[in-house]
């Protein structure tokens, strides 16, 4: 579900508007949704709806209107009544003041940093995010008392943009940018600052000054006061000829668009040789990327980290190449720390592979996605995005030509886009694991210990990332018997160091799983790893996590979407069961000795929703 209200207040789901009920239902939903997770009081929400002469129905029309909300809205989002007023969590869903916060923060944070381009990149995204006068459909008294902070924190973004495409060197555009917002603002000293530094960088010093002793003069005659030291401080190095030129070298951001001249895009990483097993999942994806295939054009290959999503992808896409003589993009949607990319740096790249320049490159993220399918139109191109995050992220790098085939990997089946076909990896079967190790390890090695061979495949839960870092490990070892191995992986206090190589390691792997959940998600994962068995339903959960079966049942559900555990079936009392590999539950326990039943009587509280009885 996507909330707004950088704009008219919206909430939708899949690009669909859910009908909401006028100014007032509308004004308190904004109300709850910039609380951030804290309680609205009634006496707060009437305010903002009344004003200072409320209605005598008062306390039944708020009802109604979050009544009404909660019907609209669903069961996945929780809004519920607590103490003198109402609590809003919207758990996963996208909030566009919320991103707005997110990016503005790392923008300016690597405008501090000295780091320019990506400053100019997350504020310009962040921006990009208010499409008219924020909360345009609420009550004015919901705006006298938010509008405030909110366009300030607009014009904080958009302040900080233009530092950053001053200090690349973009003085002469932004003189046009500037002059209009100067003059709708005529207070504010740091954007009158900006436009005497960009009129001074265009070779333009007496209009420079000009703007500055327009600016002295507004300061009298409004507040009786003269500017203040930083803009007194860009004046005096007009004056004397000082002023710097940008910090950052254009010359430097257009050497990697010259880098692809006259290259066909080929960026598929070297084919998983030891590829085996998956012959049903690489017949359909396989089936997905041959010429004029009708239906979808896009697979999602989706399982638990550490299945074979990527390997599966490569593999398919090194198969089937040839089809694809245009282009064949790829990219991992994660950073080395596992944080989510950013499409509108991808985009650069891809739109740099197919033959774009730096001074080319659009502005804005939508315009950036534009051209990069206008690219692709017409062309046999394959693109395939490596441990995709959600549809955010996915949506605007999805090619649109009819002669382009898409493969993504991710956790998430990423159900919210259009025409895919879903690949669900699964464990492999016993025998497969066993022919996986053979192929690594070398098949003499594993006849000559079958016993060993078995046990070391049931220790890594047939989880190919892990067979394959126990297979390279004895592939490094070429002396060690099997057995020398399988003692090692049977202590399961260092069971995940074993399984670390390298860039092979499975922690990483479950990582970034577990770092995307909120803290009572993980509070739960480490009580639930330390309190139960590897089976168990919700009925145990709530045992051992001291909660009512519902809010446990909610919890389970989180952690299977994040992949760390699996739905097993369903048991004879109708309830779905869990099971949790035994290397994830080795990890969860790593990651905190006390169960959630065991802390602290406030902090097992948190766990607690008040609707459980």
């Amino acid at each position: 579900m996507e909330f707004s209200i950088l704009g008219p207040v919206e909430a939708s789901v899949g690009g669909t508007d859910i009908p909401l009920d006028g100014t007032k239902q509308r004004t308190t939903l904004a109300a709850l949704l910039l609380a951030h997770g804290h309680m609205v009081t009634d006496d707060r929400l009437s305010a903002l709806l009344w004003g200072w002469e409320p209605p005598a129905t008062m306390s039944a029309q708020i009802y109604t209107y979050i009544s009404r909300l909660r019907k609209r809205l669903g069961p996945g989002i929780r809004l519920e009544r607590r103490g003198p007023g109402y609590w809003l969590d919207i758990g996963r869903s996208g909030f566009d003041w919320a991103e707005f916060e997110r990016l503005a923060g790392t923008g300016t944070r690597a405008l501090t940093d000295g780091r320019f381009e990506q400053a100019a990149r997350d504020l310009r995204d962040a921006l990009a995010l208010w499409s008219a006068p924020a909360l345009s459909n609420t009550t004015d008294y919901l705006g006298e008392i938010e509008l405030p902070r909110l366009e300030e924190a607009y014009m904080a973004a958009l302040e900080s943009r233009i530092e950053a495409d001053l200090a690349m060197g973009s003085h002469t555009a932004l003189v046009a940018e500037l002059t209009p917002l100067v003059a709708r603002h005529p207070l504010r000293e740091r954007l009158r600052a900006q436009l005497m530094t960009a009129l001074y960088r265009s070779d333009r010093q007496a209009e420079a000054l000009a703007v500055y002793r327009a600016g002295r003069h507004t300061l009298r005659e409004e507040l009786g006061i003269d500017p203040g030291r930083s803009l007194r401080t860009v004046h005096d190095a007009i004056l004397t000829g000082e002023l710097t030129g940008p910090a950052a070298a254009t010359a430097v951001l257009s050497s990697s668009s010259r880098s692809w001249n006259g290259l066909v895009p080929a960026m598929l990483p070297p084919d998983v040789t030891d590829f085996h097993g998956r012959e049903e999942q690489l017949a359909e994806v396989t089936a997905l990327l041959r010429p004029h295939t009708a239906g979808p054009h896009r697979a999602v290959i989706t399982g638990m980290p550490g299945i074979g999503k990527s390997a599966l992808a490569v593999h398919a896409a090194q198969l089937n190449r040839d089809h694809f003589p245009d282009a064949q993009l790829y990219v991992d949607l994660r950073d080395a720390q596992g944080r989510p990319k950013n499409p509108y740096e991808v985009l650069g790249w891809f739109l740099h592979a197919l033959g774009t320049a730096e001074a080319d490159l659009p502005a804005s993220l939508d315009e950036r996605s534009q051209l990069y399918r206008s690219r692709l139109a017409g062309l046999r191109a394959l693109v395939v995005l490596d441990n995709a995050q959600d549809d955010r992220q996915t949506r605007p790098l999805l090619p649109g030509g009819r002669l382009c085939r898409t493969i993504i990997t991710g956790r998430s089946p990423l159900g919210g886009l259009e025409g895919i076909r879903l690949v669900h990896l699964g464990l492999p079967e016993q025998g497969e694991a066993i022919g996986l190790l053979s192929r690594l390890v070398g098949a003499t090695r594993v006849s000559a210990e079958p016993e060993a061979a078995l046990r070391i495949v049931e220790l890594c839960d047939r989880l190919p990332l892990a067979l394959r870092v126990a297979a390279t490990r004895l592939a490094a070892n070429p002396r060690w018997p099997l057995s020398r191995l399988l003692g090692r992986l049977v202590r399961e206090e260092h069971r995940l160091n074993e399984l670390r190589l390298g860039g092979l390691d499975l922690r990483a792997s479950l990582r970034p799983g577990y770092d995307a959940l909120d803290e009572t998600s993980r509070q739960a994962f480490h009580g639930l790893a330390l309190g139960c068995s590897a089976e168990l339903n919700a009925r145990e959960a709530s045992g051992a996590l001291g909660l009512c079966e519902e809010r446990a049942e909610e919890l389970l559900e989180a952690l299977a979407d994040a992949r760390l555990i699996e739905v097993s079936g369903v048991g004879t009392d109708e309830r779905l069961h869990y099971r949790f590999l035994s290397l994830v539950r080795l990890f969860a326990q790593e990651q905190g000795h006390v169960s959630p039943s065991r802390v602290p009587p406030r902090r097992s509280r948190d766990l607690r929703r008040p609707s459980c009885p």
